[in-house]
């Protein structure tokens, strides 16, 4: 039979569950998917906003926003759409109900339990498909899974659960490239936004010179081929280390550091084009770029809760 079985809200950053239905059954095959819930929890900030782990018997489906993840289990054959619309209600009513500032300050398992009550008035909605096709419109939430399919997480890359690695571990080497794709950094800071805004505007500048000294050179014999490679080189590299600052890579900060050597190669050789004032404006906003880029990093492992 297909049906939502139990639901869970966590906190992203650190897998503290603010709020939980009760599990619709307590067999083993559910008490396995619990240890699955607790270490997904401990490894939300690292996947995208919607994944779906698929346990055998069970699906696992969460979406994360605002730094918060809702979490639901059900059956194999329980329709993807009616999931994630689930989740999507779960989602609209808990920011309804609670704002940013109490769920960044809880600190005890649990302190939004009364939520429960939602929870189960709407698992036992969408449990009962005939009530339910009436009062919601399922079109938007099917065309947003065919265009933005939800990641499906292989067992490899929970790691163990209690110590002993899953069965289904076995033939995922290389799951650590996968998972690193999908790290998330830290939360973005006032300063870290206005070194993006800098990097593009260095960036823009660049492209402008040498959009310029392709006209000089179209209309001259002089030698300015070198400069408006120099300028489309600092071009790249400004552009590159935005996308490091917003994304994680492997090597981030190393190549972070050689972006940065570019940025005054390119800088040095521009000294003629160029004045004091805004050489030392394109160098310093490379490296204070370069800083925010090694002080945002990939969000740390979460304490153990139980979820």
């Amino acid at each position: 039979m297909s049906m939502i079985l139990s639901a869970s809200v966590i906190r992203v950053r650190d897998g503290l569950p603010l709020s939980a239905s009760t599990d619709y059954e307590q067999s083993t095959g559910m008490q396995e998917c619990r240890k699955y819930f607790k270490m997904l929890s401990r490894k939300l900030a690292q996947f995208p906003d919607r994944c779906t782990l698929k346990t055998g018997r069970y699906n696992i489906n969460f979406i994360s926003s605002l730094g918060v993840s809702y979490m639901m289990l059900c059956s194999e054959n329980y329709p993807n759409v009616l999931a994630f619309s689930f989740l999507d209600e779960l989602q609209k009513e808990f920011i309804t109900t609670y704002n940013m500032m109490k769920t960044n300050t809880a600190v005890r398992p649990y302190c939004f339990i009364e939520f429960d009550n939602f929870i189960q008035r709407t698992k036992q909605r969408y449990n009962n498909p005939r009530s339910l096709s009436t009062k919601i419109n399922l079109s938007d939430m099917q065309m947003e899974i065919k265009l933005r399919p939800p990641y499906q997480i292989p067992m490899c890359e929970l790691g163990s659960a209690n110590g002993v690695t899953s069965a289904f571990s076995v033939d995922c080497k290389g799951a650590g490239k996968i998972s690193s794709a999908h790290q998330r950094l830290e939360p973005a800071t006032l300063s870290g936004i206005v070194a993006f805004i800098l990097s593009l505007l260095c960036g823009a500048l660049n492209l402008i010179r040498g959009f310029h000294a392709i006209e000089s050179l179209l209309q001259s014999d002089g030698e300015e081929l070198n400069y408006i490679i120099a300028f489309f080189l600092g071009t790249a590299a400004c552009l590159y280390q935005c996308y490091l600052l917003v994304y994680y890579t492997s090597w981030r900060n190393v190549k972070s550091f050689l972006t940065f050597g570019l940025i005054c190669l390119c800088n040095m050789y521009l000294y003629e084009l160029r004045n004091l004032w805004q050489l030392f404006f394109h160098v310093t906003v490379g490296a204070f770029v370069t800083l925010q880029i090694w002080l945002r990093q990939a969000q740390g492992k979460a304490p153990d809760h139980d979820v």
